[in-house]
């Protein structure tokens, strides 16, 4: 079995048409919050692989608040779980907002149980709406 560095190694590559468009201090920001949220929630990361190579949202509680975790970092859910749609879209990179932002308000904010499962479903309509743009830090 391959271990995670080769697996997030692969995700990479596999990712790269959208991550060579990022500069690299964006890089270095989404490494950081990926990390972070890694280690709070514990998600394996497999799971982000399959988000990122099949746009698969499996059902799972540490992928879920891992996606919260990283909507909380960047300031763009409250403790309720309402995404705030406008910082969402203010925290990507600006050339990314005009195709990101009518994929952000339509999908608003998808309700489920808790605060996590909201970010959960919110993302998976984003997935959805915009599959060959979507791509999860």
């Amino acid at each position: 079995m391959a271990s995670i560095p080769v697996i997030w190694a692969l995700s990479i590559t596999l990712m790269l048409p959208v991550i060579r468009a990022l500069s690299d201090e964006m890089k270095e920001l989404a490494q950081m919050l990926h990390n972070t949220c890694v280690a709070e929630t514990g998600v394996n990361e497999d799971l982000i692989l399959k988000v990122n190579t099949e746009k698969t949202f499996a059902d799972d509680d540490n992928l879920k608040c891992y996606i919260k975790c990283l909507l909380a970092q960047m300031a763009c859910i409250d403790d309720d779980g309402i995404i705030d749609e406008e910082a969402t879209i203010a925290v990507l990179p600006e050339e990314y907002q005009a195709m990101a932002a009518p994929v952000i308000r339509a999908c608003g904010t998808k309700h489920g149980a808790n605060p996590c499962e909201n970010a959960w479903l919110t993302h998976r309509c984003y997935a959805e709406m915009k599959p060959d743009a979507y791509m999860l830090i």
